[in-house]
């Protein structure tokens, strides 16, 4: 069982180092399979789960973050002010989460993956049309590249402390629904978004997992064995993402919410 957990928590975390979404939304399902399916794995429940996938994200995000800042992929300005609210929210979402119980929070998870991947379907805004007109304007090159974008400060924080307290909620690291918006929202370059969404999901994760752990759904049984692999996961995530383009990132996030929002749905209904 435990070569078991290891095995998930790399290619958790690899599939979400390189989507920028930190693994979550493939260790959560995941997890919850084991528990229906296994009698060794009986010991999930919603609480344990979340726990057990903010503390691995923490090694993720580490992992991912230092990958992508070396190659100069982060925005870091942005980034801190997703923090200040993506902190609060995410430690508020944190305590709802013992409120759920297993069928809720499996429809609730599906639903929410579904909606967040057909935004990506929505006509995007040409380069330099940007939807906000004033805010933080910032530049950033990649791969030769120059890109301009605006954030609003206000926005930013509404939006991150939003994204944050479904991140404690749901245990999914914020980047699934940050990703999009930094992409479909604010113009910033994939490439740019799921960097800078690992850089975020490293820190959000140490103060929602806290959280957790003072509530006592950590599992530091079972949470140790899926560390090292999510570390190693996110490494090598961060590496095969510099080598994809800016829109096979985006079918590769359109596809993974898609599935396993229809996953999760089938495992809330019946």
């Amino acid at each position: 069982m435990f070569f078991v957990m290891f095995v998930i928590g790399l290619i958790t975390a690899l599939v979400g180092s390189i989507a920028g979404l930190g693994g979550g939304v493939i260790l959560v399902p995941v997890l919850l399979f084991l528990g229906d399916h296994f009698q060794s794995f009986e010991w999930v429940n919603p609480q344990a789960i979340v726990g057990i996938s903010l503390v691995v994200m923490i090694f993720t995000g580490m992992s991912s973050a230092i990958s992508y800042m070396k190659h100069q992929r982060v925005d870091k300005k942005i980034g801190l002010i997703f923090l200040y609210g993506s902190i609060p929210g995410g430690i508020f979402g944190s305590w709802l989460n013992q409120f759920f119980k297993a069928d809720v929070f499996s429809l609730f998870f599906g639903i929410i993956m579904i909606l967040v991947s057909l935004l990506f379907f929505i006509p995007r805004r040409q380069k330099g049309n940007s939807l906000f007109k004033t805010g933080i304007e910032r530049e950033k090159m990649v791969d030769g590249k120059t890109f301009t974008y605006r954030m609003p400060f206000l926005i930013g924080l509404v939006l991150s402390f939003a994204v944050g307290m479904l991140s404690g909620l749901l245990g999914i690291g914020g980047g699934s629904l940050m990703v999009p918006a930094m992409i479909l929202l604010l113009n910033i370059p994939p490439h740019i978004a799921t960097a800078t969404s690992m850089f975020i999901i490293f820190f959000t994760s140490i103060s929602s997992s806290a959280t957790h752990i003072a509530l006592g759904h950590v599992e530091w049984a079972y949470t140790l064995w899926f560390i090292p692999g999510a570390y190693l996961g996110g490494t090598l995530g961060a590496a095969a993402n510099r080598r994809l383009n800016g829109q096979a990132v985006e079918w590769f996030l359109r596809v993974l919410l898609i599935v396993i929002g229809i996953r999760l749905i089938w495992q809330g209904i019946w």
